[in-house]
């Protein structure tokens, strides 16, 4: 895994990352930490509210912290060990499922993209606004705000690429976790997918889809991503708490297996959000089916509700526009205090390093 991702151009974290979002489980709370002193000013009185009374339990929090920190600090380095490692020792049971083909894909959005397509090669805004207006009628816009619902994959490929998600999970190769949100979850680039998989997903499938709904948040300058799958089962984590994405877009398939209830909800965007209490919002709930995706911005803020029966796999994938979040980072929302990482790290780059995409002049 090379740091340049795509052979010419370099991404990198934000300084923030080993600072903010830290979240603490027990109390469903985002935290920033840079000192203890400062960690103690903005969230003792708070935790003292949501039941972290004892001095043991405050020094529980500042450990589990101290872990996650760490962890964060030495994350470009494992996840690389960890990819060599897999292409070492991990023999797929599938290999062909780590490579894009047709026929994975809908028909519907195979329609759905050529739609996009026909619409973006237009040269005249009249037949620019006919093929939108043509695909929002092909597309399920959701209850909440620009939310869009569409068949992504075939039912075969999703039945076999979780089979070959199980077998990664049952062999002695190293795993990384998404995040601190998702316990149980594969990262794909460390197991490979990025390159024939979900890099032309994304410039080929994608692309011409996020061009038309969101050009006003990057959707026409995604250059860069991070993918996973998550895994929510009655013995292992059941829902998903509150939060916003580390993206520009967001694409999140339902892949499988039988499961109940389990459905994502919508609040608003994150920049509203900060000014009203959560049990003040206003959400709205949307069902997540097998085989389809559910589209959104990045910002929007979005939960998933506890599953009551079986095991259902998602894949996530955070699409990122360089050229927005260069100018504010999305998880700071400070100018971007830029690190070296591996990869597409957190899709920031230099200027110098990143010459403007031609579609990006038309935002």
């Amino acid at each position: 895994m090379t740091n340049k991702e795509d052979g010419s151009r370099r991404f990198y974290t934000c300084n923030c990352f080993t600072t903010d979002n830290v979240f603490l489980e027990d109390y469903k709370l985002h935290v920033r930490f840079s000192s203890e002193q400062q960690f103690r000013l903005d969230y003792q009185s708070i935790l003292r509210r949501l039941g972290c009374a004892t001095d043991q339990q405050f020094e529980d929090v500042l450990h589990k912290i101290s872990q996650e920190v760490d962890r964060r600090r030495r994350l470009s380095v494992t996840s690389v060990e960890r990819a060599v490692a897999i292409k070492a020792m991990y023999q797929p049971l599938h290999p062909h499922v780590y490579h894009l083909q047709e026929s994975f894909l809908a028909p519907k959005f195979k329609q759905i993209v050529e739609c996009c397509r026909s619409s973006s090669s237009s040269s005249s805004s009249s037949s620019s606004s006919i093929g939108e207006e043509g695909l929002r009628d092909m597309l399920e816009e959701e209850a909440a705000a620009r939310v869009y619902r569409f068949p992504v994959f075939e039912k075969s490929f999703c039945e076999e690429l979780m089979e070959e998600l199980e077998h990664f999970e049952q062999s002695s190769a190293p795993k990384g976790r998404p995040n601190t949100m998702n316990h149980y979850g594969i990262l794909l680039n460390e197991l490979g997918f990025d390159e024939g998989f979900i890099t032309p997903f994304r410039e080929l499938y994608l692309h011409p889809l996020t061009s038309l709904l969101y050009p006003d948040c990057g959707g026409r300058c995604l250059d860069s991503h991070k993918a996973f799958v998550v895994k929510y089962d009655m013995n292992e984590d059941l829902d998903l708490s509150y939060h916003y994405d580390n993206a520009e877009v967001t694409l999140n398939v339902s892949l499988g297996r039988d499961f109940t209830e389990g459905n994502l909800y919508f609040g608003d965007m994150r920049q509203v959000n900060k000014r009203v209490p959560l049990s003040e919002m206003e959400c709205s709930e949307v069902q997540h089916r097998v085989t389809e995706g559910l589209l959104h911005r990045g910002q929007h803020m979005h939960g998933a509700l506890p599953i009551s029966s079986g095991q259902r796999w998602n894949l996530i994938i955070w699409m990122r526009a360089s050229q927005e979040r260069n100018k504010l980072c999305p998880m700071c929302s400070r100018r971007p205090a830029l690190v070296e990482g591996e990869g597409f790290a957190d899709g920031f780059t230099k200027h110098a390093d990143a010459p403007l995409n031609p579609s990006c002049a038309l935002t």
